[in-house]
């Protein structure tokens, strides 16, 4: 059985800014399209796209599983559940999401991003809130793969 100790939620905030030398148009296409958010939110390192299906749009959803093939969860699977909560086209999306490992809950969040032309490009303003529950990846994990997934964005945005 167990105890209100053994339960635990830790909640966290995180913002990041990244610039990106391109018109805010085609920094939105790489979060609307699902061929290019699949190419750099979920192909390549060291793991397996099991499932991906994309229904972006205010009220639609989002569905991705992975399999990691290395590293310290290898052998595992992570699903990300999204709803596409608001969307402003070329300057906002706003999602909840919810990631399981294996068959358990790790973390409930809400991902705000903000596209803000300049100019020399595009500004993004990723703001995350998230519940982390007991076994999960924790804020200080998340926020690095945030900042590892944006890295991979500006990638996409190159070619």
């Amino acid at each position: 059985m167990t105890t209100m100790q053994q339960l635990s939620v830790i909640h966290s905030t995180f913002v990041i800014e990244r610039s990106y030398p391109t018109a805010p148009e085609r920094v939105f296409a790489a979060f609307a399209d699902p061929a290019k958010k699949r190419r750099w939110f979920l192909e390549g390192g060291n793991n397996e796209v099991l499932e991906f299906e994309m229904d972006f749009r205010v009220g639609g959803s989002e569905r991705a599983r992975i399999l990691y093939k290395e590293g310290p969860i290898q052998g595992m699977t992570i699903s990300n559940d999204i709803r596409y909560q608001d969307i402003v086209p070329n300057s906002r999306v706003v999602t909840t999401y919810n990631m399981t490992l294996g068959d358990k809950r790790i973390s409930v969040s809400l991902l705000t991003l903000e596209l803000v032309p300049t100019e020399t490009g595009t500004d993004l303003i990723l703001t995350h809130q998230g519940a982390y529950f007991e076994g999960a990846d924790g804020p200080q994990m998340r926020e690095q793969g945030w900042r590892h997934l944006l890295e991979r964005l500006a990638k996409e945005l190159a070619r």
